[in-house]
């Protein structure tokens, strides 16, 4: 759990206390006598539910683990707010489906504010008109099929001196979480901004800071009226470096662009399309934040959502050895011929798409979807839901619910073979990019990403634990942060199988 609760704990009770005595007095609401008829645990004086997350286990497991004993939708209190949990495909159904427009907007959260430009990007700008524009401007020209069909070139070129990097390590272990979240930053900044961002490590890592703080739940989060205590915790601080960081990063990138002038559609990044819409005034106006706001979505979920995937898929591999030698049996049986990865053919790449499927099953990038809150009152699971309710739907939870997956613990990829499961959140026992209006515009472009890593690391080399360790023994612990990475980054050593040969 976040490292700033055993040292702030203290701190909350004393400042929360005289809060505490005031709200005995007050009488609770209707509404609030509804919500608190919802099954979960005994809830603290000042702290509510928070105490059971101080554990080493990452919030999904745990919030599954209380569904078992208290149901698919469950209360929390975390600190001064109250939280729906969803752990149920047939609870989600409701949230994220019947009444997917009530539940259409976010609750406001701390980071958010400052890293956002105020709630202006994708993932966290109210429901409204100005975030069903700009939606219909990442899904239509950012983000759309044919865009991405046009990033091909990066994703060659990109991959392929991702290999070379590997290869140079002459079979010594290699950092596996490392290039390809390097590699992964590049095709996105390439393909976001037009050219590899000079300030890499300064940049990936403020996306990796700006992450961990918007998790939502974080100290000053839980507890949203006491505005010391950000202060007193340090986020404030860390919140201010993040975004300055990125920032300077930006304005930089944007003024480039300016100066550039205009380009012709096959050429044009992301941010190209973003200062022609701005100039173009379509359907939204954009302002110059709001173009950061959205540079900083695509850098977030280009760079983590892809990275975090490989790195599982990887991993679970190299657990399930037999998987291994049949998907790169497969892969490279389709690229022989070419003597490289050719996208053209990734149809034919039938195993590897279903080992990716399966992995993101049991690893979502984002185990716990970005909480939502409801504009208005919603009967969920027989109860009368007040309006301004957090709800946070356990994706994590729904794909392994032993209701609709078959031995739900188990790496299994044969069990997608047939199957009509897909990422388009139709499924919502299998949501790894989300579902309803809020689901992630970027999945074609995470995906296409995700399958040409793999394809690399998979056509090129053979891969193996070092020192002789057995997969057996390759730890699988998580990280705690809005996104589900390794808690130990992927050491493996590289057996070079095919040689590496420039792309035609």
């Amino acid at each position: 759990m976040d490292p700033e609760f055993p040292s702030t704990l203290t701190l909350v009770v004393a400042s929360l206390l005289l809060l505490l005595i005031l709200s005995k007095f007050r009488k609770p609401s209707e509404s609030e006598c509804d919500l608190n008829r919802i099954p979960g645990p005994k809830r603290l004086p000042v702290i509510g539910n928070i105490h059971l997350l101080l554990s080493k286990s990452m919030p999904h497991f745990i919030f599954r683990q209380l569904a078992a004993k208290y149901g698919p939708l469950m209360r929390l209190q975390l600190g001064g707010v109250p939280f729906l949990i969803v752990s149920s495909v047939e609870v989600a159904k409701q949230v994220l489906k019947t009444h997917d427009v009530a539940f259409a907007n976010r609750p406001l959260m701390h980071a958010a504010t400052t890293i956002t430009y105020n709630y202006t990007n994708i993932a966290f700008a109210p429901y409204g008109e100005y975030w069903r524009n700009l939606r219909k401007i990442c899904t239509l020209e950012l983000l759309s099929a044919k865009r991405v069909r046009y990033f091909r070139p990066i994703r060659e070129e990109e991959n392929m001196n991702l290999a070379a990097l590997i290869a140079s390590k002459g079979g010594s272990p290699v950092n596996l979480s490392e290039v390809v979240g390097l590699s992964a930053f590049d095709i996105t900044s390439r393909a976001s901004v037009g050219e590899e961002t000079e300030e890499k490590h300064t940049m990936t890592a403020a996306i990796k800071d700006g992450i961990a703080l918007g998790s939502g739940l974080s100290v000053a989060d839980l507890y949203p009226s006491n505005k010391i205590l950000p202060v007193i915790s340090g986020m404030n601080y860390k919140i201010q470096k993040v975004f300055r960081q990125t920032d300077r990063v930006f304005e930089s990138i944007i003024g480039r662009h300016r100066a550039a002038g205009r380009r012709d559609e096959r050429s044009e990044d992301l941010v190209d399309v973003l200062l022609k819409c701005q100039r173009d005034d379509a359907g939204v106006r954009l302002t110059t934040d709001n173009i950061k706001a959205v540079i900083l979505d695509m850098f977030l979920a280009g760079t983590e959502t892809s990275s975090t995937a490989v790195d599982w898929v990887m991993s679970e591999m190299i657990r399930n050895p037999g998987t291994l030698r049949r998907a790169q049996d497969e892969v490279r049986e389709v690229f022989d011929d070419e003597g490289y990865v050719d996208e053209q053919k990734f149809d034919d790449l039938k195993y590897m798409k279903l080992v990716i499927k399966e992995t993101m099953r049991l690893h979502p990038p984002v185990p716990l979807l970005v909480p939502r809150i409801n504009s208005e009152i919603c009967e969920i699971d027989g109860y009368k839901i007040p309006a301004g309710t957090r709800v946070m739907v356990n994706a994590w939870a729904l794909g392994r619910d032993p209701k609709h997956w078959d031995e739900a613990e188990k790496f299994k990829p044969e069990r997608f073979e047939g199957s009509s499961v897909d990422f388009k959140g139709n499924n919502l026992e299998f949501i790894p990019f989300g579902a309803g209006r809020r689901m992630c515009p970027g999945m074609a472009f995470g995906l296409a990403n995700i399958e040409f890593s793999l394809a690399t690391l998979l056509y090129h080399f053979d891969w193996e634990m070092a020192g002789g360790a057995g997969g057996e023994e390759l730890d699988m612990e998580e990280s705690f942060g809005a996104t589900a990475k390794r808690k130990n980054d992927l050491l493996l050593v590289p057996t070079l199988k095919r040689p590496l040969r420039l792309v035609k």
